[in-house]
């Protein structure tokens, strides 16, 4: 049986990755935020544009960031707050102190300023690396994995190459034990009728049909008669002529298990196997929801090509593509176009099991060598096809 070495949390979840995260719980002071990753080499900034002023996203952002806190691959964390924000740097905290792991926080208009935030931040950054550095690798097998699924880019062979060797490589870790999360439900328009018939149970079935039915309706508010072609220029650069062509891609990547549960966006699932997250299909918000669900890996399929990474979560770039593959070599894993030139899906589904096992073990994936910034995207209940 595979094992890896990982990292135990209090929670009794595995990261895969021993990160120190600096999570600011508001735009405004992204700022002090950068200061203090300055300060600290190996510290984890997650900056991002929210915090105050939607409404509607407040518990939807609340809980993205608290969980991004809670994945595994976080070993500790400070949450920098102003101290007049919508959403509480406090509430956020207290969420990831919930999983038994070290959290602190600040608030700059309680520390007189922002540098001298950012100074009493550092040294307390530093004691949490310290702290995260005592934690030994222990042997693990893959029933403690949770890995994310995303397509972003899409062309007309990842269909046929990229998103069924991912399939496969899903259900050998279904199969392990393991949890495999699906989303981007504006990507699943077309297919309910498919996924209804691999749901474990009428609850099930009829969550996945709600979230696909609200998606749907949402792309006929705003298009209109266009609706059914609502894919991005790249995507139609690439070969593709509708959304459904693109869902019945973008679903493969999910192998052949059963459904097992649906979960709202950034929610951390309760049960094993396959999971379908609603989410958007705008990709950096949809891996941010998956790090917020608590993947530990993610794989990324693209036919155009990509370099979005993930700042806790190691992403897997699979190009669907030989001509992507060699023109984003600095960013792309794996090449399954490959198979249009003779290798088998088999074949394909194995190298890509080989990476997964990979980078659970250790190896970095392009994505995490080359990523220059920390910037996260949430979803904003902003239309994002």
């Amino acid at each position: 049986m595979f094992s890896f070495k990982g990292f135990e949390r209090p929670d009794r979840s595995v990261g895969i990755r021993n990160h120190v995260a600096v999570i600011p719980s508001v735009s405004c002071v992204n700022g002090v935020v950068n200061m203090i990753a300055r300060m600290v080499p190996g510290a984890v900034p997650l900056y991002h544009g929210h915090g105050c002023g939607r409404a509607r996203e407040i518990e939807m952002h609340t809980r993205t960031l608290a969980n991004i806190g809670k994945n595994p691959n976080v070993a500790a964390a400070l949450v920098v707050g102003l101290g007049c924000e919508v959403i509480k740097a406090e509430t956020i905290a207290t969420a990831i102190a919930s999983s038994g792991k070290p959290v602190e926080l600040l608030k700059v208009q309680d520390n007189r300023g922002s540098i001298k935030t950012a100074e009493k931040g550092a040294g307390i950054v530093r004691k949490l690396i310290d702290h995260a550095k005592g934690i030994k690798q222990k042997d693990f097998t893959l029933d403690t994995i949770t890995m994310g699924l995303e397509c972003g880019g899409s062309d007309a062979f990842s269909g046929i190459t990229a998103n069924p060797a991912v399939g496969l490589a899903s259900d050998w870790l279904v199969s392990q034990g393991g949890k495999v999360i699906l989303t981007e439900t504006t990507e699943m328009i077309g297919t309910t009728h498919i996924l209804r018939k691999r749901a474990t149970s009428p609850d099930v079935a009829g969550e996945v049909e709600r979230i696909i039915s609200e998606a749907e309706k949402l792309t006929h508010d705003i298009l209109g008669p266009l609706a059914s072609l609502v894919i991005a220029p790249g995507n139609m650069d690439g070969g593709m002529s509708s959304i459904k062509e693109k869902s019945l891609g973008c679903i493969i990547k999910a192998g052949s298990t059963p459904i097992k549960q649906v979960v709202a966006y950034g929610e951390i699932p309760s049960e094993k196997g396959l999971i379908i997250m609603d989410g958007p299909g705008y990709d950096t918000e949809s891996i941010t929801g998956l790090a917020a669900a608590g993947s530990q890996i993610i794989i990324f399929t693209t036919g155009r090509g990509t370099p979005a990474g993930f700042p806790v979560v190691p992403v897997i770039k699979v190009a669907s593509n030989p001509r992507t593959y060699i023109a984003m070599q600095d960013d792309m894993d794996i090449n399954a176009g490959a198979i249009l030139e003779g290798t088998d899906l088999d074949t394909m589904g194995d190298m890509i099991t080989r990476k997964i096992k990979g980078v659970l073990n250790g190896e970095k994936t392009k994505a995490e060598q080359n990523i220059a910034d920390n910037v996260i995207c949430m979803y904003t209940l902003t239309p994002a096809f």
